[in-house]
């Protein structure tokens, strides 16, 4: 499985804007001298083995976050904002207005933008939109709270908050990913 780019250089860009990019190239420098593969420059199309970007994950958790795991929702919440907003390379997604078809047919596009392995299934019922993501090989919780995050703030940029909900998880054992995130008024 690979992920991205492009999350890589959201991280990149928020990194630098809280710490400076002095602390960025020091960072890098170290994880370069850990794993050869970040020696190299990454654009936004780069393929990343998902290895390696969890390698990096959990070097900026350790390097910068006091090596809390849970700041992977924020890191999920921060890509969604890059990703969605007006500057941001998917902003075309937001353009849709009914909330069935955003949760329906934009979120697994999301999906796919960044991942090129798992399927995401959608749902949108009862004011609640279902996430489900199966055919995934690696088991870490990256996944269950950067995923949780992006799909979360996703929704509130589309205009409608929600609490998320884990349901199954694969760092748990389970063989997938469920969330739940029901609506509230805005």
């Amino acid at each position: 499985m690979n992920v991205k780019g492009t999350v890589f250089i959201t991280g990149k860009t928020a990194i630098i804007t809280v710490f400076g990019e002095e602390r960025w190239n020091s960072f890098m420098a170290k994880l370069a001298e850990k794993d050869n593969f970040f020696s190299k420059m990454i654009m936004s199309v780069t393929p990343i083995p998902v290895e390696k970007f969890i390698l990096f994950l959990d070097e900026m958790c350790t390097e910068f976050f006091n090596n809390d795991r849970m700041t992977y929702l924020t890191f999920g919440k921060q890509a969604a904002q890059f990703a969605l907003s007006p500057e941001g390379p998917y902003k075309s997604y937001l353009l849709t207005k009914d909330i069935k078809q955003y949760v329906e047919s934009v979120l697994p596009k999301l999906w796919s933008t960044y991942f090129d392995e798992g399927k995401p299934t959608t749902l949108f019922e009862n004011n609640v939109a279902h996430l489900k993501v199966t055919g995934l090989q690696i088991k870490h919780l990256y996944f269950e709270y950067l995923i949780m995050g992006f799909f979360q703030k996703a929704i509130k940029m589309f205009g409608k908050k929600s609490v998320a909900k884990k349901v199954r998880s694969i760092s748990s054992g389970d063989d997938d990913i469920y969330f739940q995130y029901e609506l509230k008024d805005s």
